[in-house]
């Protein structure tokens, strides 16, 4: 009998972690925004004012990465630079940037990496990694920051970050009220809305992965057990 009870509260504990598992897989947030954050500490850690999160100039650098991502060389830099018009004529209403409120970019920053990399690693490893990027990052003129990111089918992910001297709140705003595009690919900072496939779901399967071995051993051992009861 102790053997059932230990058995059914296994199967129950599986269950509660599967469940977990597809909870955290389903509202993993937005690693776009928490790269803003971590900018924003940087450069608070510099003596350095914070950066407004502007989700159009955001969604005008995930629209940067989606156009640079056939340009991710062997040694994961990017060699891409969209033209002047690329960002007016293109990139500004594919998201929806009412054109009147478009102002300076003042810096850029793109990088690429054959993998998804959790924020603080892609900060370090992909974003910032020499004193040539930190220094645009601790750039004066910055008033706002935009960041994007996508990763390619069987291929690199991107992130770029995009800054501007503009006015905070009215610059790069978004028609509908601030709703922008509703992506299809990748995520963008500023915005509410869970990242669509904007990395690998291999971290998920591979959780489920581990659950169901759990579960598969844990019912071996109450077969084998009912079994010589």
């Amino acid at each position: 009998m102790m053997m059932k009870k230990l058995c059914l509260l296994n199967c129950f504990g599986f269950c509660s972690v599967l469940l977990a598992v597809l909870v955290s897989s389903k509202y993993h947030g937005n690693p776009a925004n928490d790269l803003v954050d971590i900018i924003n500490r940087n450069r608070t850690a510099a003596k350095l004012s914070r950066l407004s999160d502007s989700a159009g100039l955001g969604c005008i650098a995930l629209q940067f990465a989606n156009f640079c991502k056939g340009n991710c060389t062997s040694n994961n830099t990017v060699n891409c630079n969209p033209s002047s018009d690329n960002f007016t004529e293109v990139f500004a209403p594919d998201c929806g940037v009412e054109l009147p409120t478009f102002d300076t970019i003042t810096g850029h920053i793109v990088a690429c990496q054959p993998e998804y990399l959790e924020p603080t690693e892609a900060f370090s490893r992909a974003l910032i990694p020499d004193k040539k990027t930190l220094s645009l990052l601790w750039n004066k003129s910055h008033t706002e920051v935009g960041v994007g990111m996508v990763g390619v089918h069987k291929g690199p992910f991107l992130w770029c970050v995009l800054f501007s001297s503009g006015k905070t709140n009215s610059t790069f705003v978004l028609e509908n009220h601030g709703l922008g595009i509703k992506q299809k690919r990748g995520c963008f900072s500023g915005s509410s809305v869970e990242c669509s496939r904007a990395h690998s779901n291999g971290a998920f399967w591979n959780n489920v992965a581990i659950v169901m071995i759990f579960f598969i051993i844990s019912s071996k051992i109450c077969s084998i057990s009912f079994t010589v009861m």
